[in-house]
């Protein structure tokens, strides 16, 4: 017990000593996992958002006006896994959409002797990716005589999700690397103030464990400390952004639960204690293995 309270005790004092380089380290943390939780959001909400647009991503395949044709197009369609929802529209609900859409101007339609509209598949595919490869196929039929679709909006999708999963990727790994860069830096350059006691314990006897342990509770508080501060942070600027964005940009699809948060920040605060054990652990066994094989 008497051991444990020492170590504790000389956590404190090496916090205290180097006031202004923890406060540094916390600071830089901070930072650091702020903008690791930022990226982590923004490419949760990206992906949703592309989800969402997936989601409501339609094939419009017109057809020949007839029942049989409708039905054959509409079993070829949902036979594909790649296909969320297939939905036959016939020429009399499509004229009954055009005329909700014109609204006022629908009297217009009446004008009309027959109806010019053709009957339609209407497919939803799972993914954007699928909606080039599902429209050549229903091109290829007898009974479809045109079939349009975003087939930009698609691509485009493609291409921002994989951009966006590389960013993140790269914004993650630059982040860690500085966060242990600093909190490694940190404790290396507490060892080596203490130098000249360390060598003094380990020559009466003091264990390396013992010696060690002290500098790890400090990286480990510090990386704590600042990983749990950027999900404050996070906490109240997410608010923030989410009021903004939903004012200015109404249409835009976000995740408004701010659940998220937490469970990015556990995440976050997790790494924190990983990053300073580890760098703290490696910092400060480093010296003492030298100091120990300089006896």
């Amino acid at each position: 017990m008497g051991t444990f309270r020492y170590m504790i005790r000389d956590t404190w004092r090496l916090l205290s000593r180097h006031s202004g380089l923890s406060f540094l380290t916390i600071v830089t943390s901070v930072a650091v996992f702020f903008l690791v939780g930022a990226s982590i959001l923004f490419v949760l909400n990206t992906r949703y958002l592309v989800e969402t647009v997936e989601g409501d991503l339609t094939i419009q395949a017109y057809v020949q006006n007839s029942e049989e044709a409708l039905e054959t197009v509409a079993r070829k369609a949902i036979s594909y896994d790649s296909v969320s929802s297939v939905k036959v529209v016939t020429a009399k609900e499509a004229l009954e959409r055009l005329k909700a859409r014109l609204g006022k101007l629908a009297e217009a339609v009446a004008l009309l002797e027959e109806n010019p509209l053709p009957p339609s598949v209407e497919v939803q595919v799972k993914k954007a990716s699928f909606a080039t490869v599902i429209a050549r196929e229903l091109i290829t039929m007898p009974e479809v005589e045109e079939v349009v679709y975003a087939g930009d909006i698609a691509e485009r999708l493609q291409k921002i999700s994989r951009f966006v999963s590389r960013l993140s990727m790269v914004v993650l790994v630059v982040s860690l690397a500085s966060a242990a860069l600093v909190l490694f830096n940190t404790i290396r350059i507490g060892v080596y103030a203490r130098k000249d006691e360390i060598s003094k314990m380990l020559l009466v006897g003091a264990s390396r464990s013992f010696v060690i342990f002290p500098y790890v509770l400090q990286g480990v508080l510090l990386g704590t400390l600042g990983a749990a501060l950027s999900v404050l942070l996070l906490w109240f600027s997410y608010g923030m952004a989410l009021t903004t964005l939903e004012r200015s940009l109404p249409f835009l699809r976000l995740l408004t639960d701010r659940l998220i948060v937490l469970r990015v920040g556990a995440v976050l605060v997790l790494a924190g204690l990983s990053v300073g054990w580890i760098c703290s652990w490696l910092a400060a066994s480093r010296f003492v293995r030298r100091a120990s094989r300089s006896m």
